[in-house]
């Protein structure tokens, strides 16, 4: 029996996107505690509970597929688990894809520590007509307790605490793997040595199977001599026997999976087809693309009504106040017109994600990776390098941080490199107004060529590092493919809402600011303020750039200082043209005709804007993604290379973007 006065340390863990932090939060409400792990950049959340008077702390630990210790988010949790403080797992499992989450369940059985399964998501098993026998399986997995919970409608949470305070006085249960007869002698054998050796070292068998496989973190805490034991690495021949345990598991106690599972081989058969699967994948990104223009576009009219009342309101509102001119001249030709300016592209931005949220809840995004591998494995990488690409879609930000699931320093930071040449969210404001004002007829087009060169530049250059590299190393991509489900309207609503909320905040934060920043260096020079922008600060500092850009037809002082302003972020790009050129509502019918007629007298046309396109593209992330690129690599050298290395990129090509442009049309 436990000391009542003791802290039970339950620790959470499963696989990525199971429901985990979800189910943790609804467990410990507000009284969450974060850092990093020691010596990592990855989050630590810990929080604490009372359940009948017993005080329970819980941490929630990165989400991973193994214990096997790869990726950085494997080794902090396996070093969570085998400390002693750990006294329960809580093993948070996705109920709808159960095969692929027991893998880990039965490694964690193996610690022997108590394990309780906390089964979530079963109203996604319901609305796909299967059913899982509650009875049977405890019984499989030696009697654990199993219990089914909701974290989103915060459902069982009571009877898993009971669950945690019973079972921790019971200590630890549960079904341990019998292997065939030449590997348990194996284990067998290893375990009387490290007995020998490390008389006091708990879980011997745990300890013994991984020696088996080679695991470098077991064999450098206890470095033992067993070359007469061990002839090879059985890695893979405990992984087929797990799954093969796996496997009638799932036929025991999972009811009507073969109907789902035929329904998505069906589609799978054309989805991850060897030949068809990349230009099906290409097909569906234009439709979202085609999506986002149309419906956006037809959705963002009325925004831009509501901001020419609003920028006349403002200033009808200054002048009958009486406010200065330069008060009046920042709040409508500054403030309004640069934050109104990017809002107005909301409803494109709504679109994306919302279609992008439909394909990532629906399973798709994971086949992106599986078709993708083949090509990635060309320049070096696997498929799961292709998955924070897929994230820069929406944010350089995450998926920088996504690339912590690669199992080598040398290949994280190789995607970390390539990640930001993906078109992010931020960048979809500069391709609809420059693609509308000077490819109307073929907008679409236009912006969506930008998502696919930037696709190509990313894999060119992968293909260029690794060629440099010259390394031998195969990295194989282990990943089980979800069954396809009608997207989850809570989730996707979710998904969207902080996806907007955060180009809401970037509006009224970093783009709020920009603008009046902006707005000052164009109306101030050495002599106070100017009636001539010419001899403004803004104009001083354009003008140091032009021999640069010049050749990439960007010569001109306002361009310039617009996309050094795009180094906050890309959306100010959009903002500062608004300020730069005067006009109030920029991305309207009449602010297009006007700003195009103001380019136009400096030679700016349509091979000037898509090599400013290209640029935009290519150059260096935000302020906000350079920082956790320096945080996630841990160098200020390598990120400042990498910042110059992709200026140069940006440069280089929108150079031959607009000489070979300026030879042919």
């Amino acid at each position: 029996m436990s000391d009542d006065n003791r802290t039970i340390r339950v620790a959470f863990v499963g696989n990525p996107n199971c429901g985990k932090t979800t189910l943790f939060n609804a467990f410990t409400g507000a009284r969450l505690k974060v850092a990093n792990w020691p010596g990592v950049t990855v989050e630590r959340v810990e929080g604490e509970t009372i359940y009948k008077g017993q005080t329970i702390q819980v941490i929630d630990t990165p989400g991973i597929y193994s214990l096997t210790s790869y990726t950085i988010e494997e080794i902090v949790t396996r070093k969570c688990l085998e400390d002693e403080s750990v006294d329960v797992i809580i093993n948070v499992v996705d109920a709808s894809s159960l095969e692929r989450n027991l893998y880990l369940t039965l490694q964690l059985l193996e610690l022997k520590k108590p394990v309780i399964l906390a089964l979530n998501m079963m109203d996604i098993v319901e609305d796909r007509g299967m059913e899982i026998d509650l009875h049977r399986l405890p019984e499989m997995l030696g009697n654990i307790p199993v219990v089914p919970v909701s974290a989103r409608k915060r459902t069982g949470l009571d009877v898993l605490m009971h669950a945690v305070v019973h079972h921790y006085e019971e200590g630890p249960q549960g079904v341990v793997v019998t292997y065939t007869p030449r590997i348990e002698n194996k284990i067998s054998k290893v375990e009387t040595v490290l007995k020998a050796h490390y008389g006091k070292l708990k879980n011997l068998r745990w300890h013994a199977i991984k020696f088996l496989e080679y695991d470098e973190e077991v064999a450098n805490d206890h470095p033992v001599d067993l070359s007469n034991i061990i002839d090879h690495n059985y890695e893979k021949e405990i992984i087929n026997e797990k799954y093969d345990y796996i496997e009638g598991v799932i036929h025991e106690c999972l009811v009507n999976k073969e109907q789902k599972a035929a329904m998505t081989d069906k589609i799978d058969a054309y989805l991850t087809h060897p030949i068809w699967g990349v230009p099906l994948f290409l097909g569906i990104m234009a439709l979202v693309f085609f999506l986002t223009f149309t419906v956006g576009d037809f959705l963002k009219g009325y925004f831009e009504i509501a901001l020419d009342h609003l920028s006349s309101f403002m200033y009808q509102m200054m002048t009958g106040i009486h406010a200065a001119d330069w008060i009046t001249s920042l709040v409508v030709d500054g403030i309004v017109a640069g934050v109104g300016g990017i809002l107005t592209f909301l409803p494109n931005i709504f679109i994306l994600f919302l279609a992008l949220a439909f394909l990532e809840d629906s399973g798709y995004m994971a086949r992106v990776a599986y078709v993708m591998n083949e090509i990635m494995g060309r320049v070096g990488l696997s498929g799961k390098a292709f998955l924070p690409m897929l994230l820069g879609f929406g944010c350089t930000v995450p998926a920088v941080m996504a690339a912590r699931a690669l199992p080598s320093e040398r290949d994280r930071r190789r995607t970390i490199l390539i990640t930001p040449f993906m078109s992010c969210s931020a960048r979809l404001p500069i391709y609809v107004l420059f693609s509308e004002m000077f490819f109307s007829g073929h907008a679409l087009i236009a912006a969506y060529s930008l998502y696919v060169i930037g696709l190509m530049v990313a894999i060119l250059i992968a293909h260029v590092t690794h060629k440099m590299i010259k390394s031998q190393e195969e990295d194989t991509l282990l990943i089980e493919l979800p069954e396809y489900k009608t997207p989850n309207a809570r989730t996707v609503a979710i998904y969207v809402w902080d996806k907007v909320k955060d180009y809401l905040g970037k509006a009224g934060t970093t783009i709020f600011l920009a603008s009046i920043v902006l707005w000052f260096v164009l109306n101030t020079g050495f002599h106070g303020f100017v009636t001539d922008v010419s001899q403004s600060f803004a104009a001083m500092i354009g003008r140091v750039l032009i021999p640069v850009l010049t050749p990439a037809g960007l010569g001109d002082w306002r361009i310039a200082v617009a996309l050094i302003s795009g180094l906050s972020a890309k959306e100010v790009v959009v903002s500062s043209f608004s300020v730069l050129f005067g006009i109030s509502n920029i991305n309207s019918a009449a602010g297009m005709v006007e700003l195009s007629g103001l380019l136009g007298n400096v030679g700016f046309g349509g091979v000037n804007a898509y090599a400013l396109m290209i640029f935009c593209l290519l150059y260096s992330p935000c302020i906000a993604a350079v920082a956790t690129i320096k945080k996630e690599t841990g160098s200020l050298r390598w990120t400042l290379g990498m910042v110059l290395f992709q200026l140069a990129v940006a440069w280089f090509l929108a150079v031959v973007v607009y000489q070979i442009g300026s030879l042919i049309f």
